[in-house]
């Protein structure tokens, strides 16, 4: 610790001063699943601030990652005063700016937000105390005793002069539309000055995350647009919620959380949202085309979109989303320009024989940690021919452990048929392997169960498609699930009703499975995950990371064949799949 005190400059997200024991991390930190909107605790069980608590201290942290609810946690965090002092990070961070801004519309209350880049940020290792006072940062090593007490920045609202803002733009600024568009278009100027735009975009559509339940902050800030006299301006879909809305009284959930969840739901549609309820609004009739300019939040969504679909959007944090749509207009910025969505890491995958579906989550998962906010363009996988539902697996669990909001897979999808078109022209472009050891120690990871028992099957982590329900009626016809087992599957309603025209629910609901519309797995708990319950077992690489944390249960991860095993026997092996074991790998790796 320094004996004198030492100064770091920064660049300012967020002003204001603070000051507390520093919170070190060098391995960014997803709010939503990682932290507990009521306590501030670290939930996190694979990161290395786990069991930590934030209220008070500083928190430095090279950037967010994951989840786009990541804003409503940390708003969740000011509003009841378990929140940091304040947060230092290597890198700009819209989803956690986001959380602070809203804070400071609707509760009148902030954290300074500092960025001091990669060198200065890996210096804090091992420091003790700090004090923030806007850009600069002052080392102390222990609180000094001098009486300094630390404030919030008042809510700032941008001026117009730094955008190139059209008449309808101003028009919304000024008021001319209500208070509700008037807010939402001062905090989408907050946002593109903090990302340097200099302009805007129109958008044709909007997928909304904010719709997640993350305690009273988030319903106050729904209703608050409401009253306001918010309307959106362009289509609009929902995110799923926290409950199902339709049958939460008959799941057992808590009115506590069933009643407010719903209202909340409520609150959106009373904006003009669609009903759709879907973490995966892709299998939507409503799909973007490729090169639609969007905005969409839910992480795993935008990844999608991006990536798959070819569709341009940022990761927009929960909140931004709806100020988006409520304006119609977006920041022209990142993933909504050419070079942005260029690759900066190169990644080879080598052959591993013939794997099963849990080789693309798996991968995903692998994948996300080494690139962090780096898109990465994929090589090995030109003639495995991933289909819609890898593509979607790989892209949740990628999305988990990254926070690059696209990524391209040579060969296969839209942008990167032509792999040279994809890669940044003005950097060299640095270059990793994937191997078997690596991918061992990532499912080693996403594996948390300390025996082979399994008391729940977690499926629809993101929700099933159509598909994922006909591959699962093949796998259960003629077989009854194990009575003491959940098998439990989350979907959108529009897929549900697709899957029981074709048929696939008869073979489903006779096998014993329970079906869940409108939420999904990140936000589901007791009594859908019977209090008795110790372990769970999914073939989702995202829910495997999160559910430790989420709900305090071991997970074992596993192909879709290996989860209706398990749910016929209520156990699994624990082993790894065939493709990962030593004994089934022959020779040196050569590209599929």
């Amino acid at each position: 610790m320094p004996s004198t005190p030492v100064r770091v400059k920064g660049r300012s997200l967020v002003e204001g001063a603070a000051q507390g024991a520093l919170l070190f991390a060098e391995v960014g930190l997803s709010f939503w699943g990682g932290v507990d909107p009521a306590s501030g605790e670290v939930i996190d069980r694979h990161h290395p601030l786990s069991g930590e608590r934030l209220a008070g201290r500083v928190l430095a942290i090279p950037s967010g990652r994951g989840s786009c609810t990541g804003s409503s946690v940390l708003m969740e965090l000011i509003s009841n005063g378990h929140a940091p002092a304040a947060l230092v990070l290597a890198e700009a961070d819209e989803i956690l700016t986001l959380g602070v801004l809203v804070a400071q519309v609707i509760f009148q209350r902030s954290l300074p937000v500092l960025c001091v880049g990669h060198e200065a940020f890996n210096g804090l290792r091992g420091q003790g105390f700090v004090r923030l006072e806007d850009d600069v940062l002052t080392l102390t090593g222990r609180r000094p005793n001098d009486g300094w007490q630390g404030s919030d920045a008042a809510s700032q609202l941008p001026t117009a002069s730094t955008l190139e803002l059209t008449e309808q733009d101003r028009a919304l600024l000024d008021g001319a539309h209500g208070k509700a568009a008037q807010v939402a278009m001062h905090i989408v100027l907050r946002m593109a000055e903090i990302q340097g735009a200099t302009q805007l975009l129109d958008v044709t559509q909007a997928h909304i995350d904010g719709c997640i339940y993350t305690g009273p902050a988030s319903l106050r800030f729904a209703e608050q647009l409401v009253q306001w006299g918010a309307q959106v301006r362009v289509p609009t879909t929902l995110n799923a919620i926290s409950v199902d809305q339709r049958r939460w009284r008959a799941l057992g959930v808590d009115p506590a959380l069933g009643e407010p969840a719903s209202a909340l739901g409520d609150a959106y549609m009373a904006m003009g949202a669609q009903l759709s309820f879907t973490c995966a609004p892709y299998l939507l009739d409503t799909a973007p085309k490729a090169g639609e300019q969007i905005v969409w939040a839910e992480s795993n969504a935008v990844v999608y979109a991006n990536s798959v679909l070819g569709a341009r959007t940022q990761k927009y944090p929960d909140f931004l989303d709806i100020c988006i749509a409520l304006c119609g207009r977006a920041p022209l910025t990142g993933c909504h320009l050419d070079d942005p969505r260029k690759a900066r890491l190169i990644v080879d995958v080598p052959a591993l024989g013939k794997v099963d579906d849990s080789f693309y989550p798996l991968l995903g998962y692998h994948i996300g940690s080494l690139a962090g906010r780096r898109i990465p363009l994929i090589r090995g996988l030109e003639h495995a021919a991933p289909n819609l539902d890898d593509l979607k697996a790989f892209g949740a669990a990628f999305a988990t452990t990254s926070a690059a909001p696209l990524f391209h897979i040579a060969g296969v999808t839209p942008e990167a048929l032509d792999p040279a078109a994809v890669l940044a022209s003005d950097v060299t472009v640095p270059q990793e392997s994937v191997d078997a050891a690596g991918l061992l120690a990532s499912w080693r990871e996403l594996n948390s169960a300390r025996d082979n028992w399994v008391d729940v099957v977690s499926l629809g982590n993101p929700h099933f498609s159509l598909s994922e329900f006909a591959a699962l009626a093949t796998l259960c016809a003629g077989r009854i699930k194990h009575p003491y087992v959940v098998l439990a599957i989350t979907c959108g309603r529009a897929v549900l009703e697709q899957a029981r025209k074709a048929g696939h629910l008869t073979v489903i609901e006779a096998f014993g499975a329970v079906l869940v519309t409108d939420s999904c797995w990140c936000m589901l708990g007791e009594p859908v995950i019977p209090p008795r319950a110790t372990t769970l077992m999914t073939n989702s690489g995202k829910y495997a990371h999160y559910a430790p944390g989420l709900v305090g249960r071991g997970v074992h991860f596993g192909a879709l064949a290996d989860c209706v095993e398990a749910a016929c026997t209520a156990a699994t092996h624990g082993q790894p799949p065939m493709w990962l074991q030593p004994t089934a790998r022959t020779g040196s790796p050569t590209h599929v």
